[in-house]
């Protein structure tokens, strides 16, 4: 099964990421990508749609690749895919609600 995930690149504490589609038995960083889809910085305060090969996207998600819940939510904002964001952090405790003082 395809997966379109990140691979982390870049120095210490220096990270940048690249969108790659890769087969799920590999690790992300071993390096054996399929293909490059595009970067992302997430220290930049903008999301530049430029850096996605949207097309391309689309065609291996029509043909069956899965994505990330991370990526998927960069597509949402990106626009690049219709829907809600996932929620990608762990549920650890719900929420209590405020009990009224009395």
């Amino acid at each position: 099964m395809l997966n379109i995930r990140l691979q982390r690149v870049g120095r210490k504490n220096d990270s940048s990421y690249r969108l790659v589609l890769i087969n799920s038995k590999y690790a992300a960083k071993s390096g054996k990508a399929i293909e490059i889809l595009g970067s992302v910085d997430f220290r930049k305060k903008t999301m530049d749609k430029e850096s996605f090969k949207a097309d391309k996207i689309k065609a291996f998600i029509k043909n069956g690749a899965q994505v990330s819940p991370t990526v998927h939510n960069l597509f949402v904002d990106a626009g690049i895919l219709e829907g809600k964001k996932k929620n990608v952090l762990p549920k650890k405790t719900p929420v209590k609600k405020a009990e009224p003082k009395k």
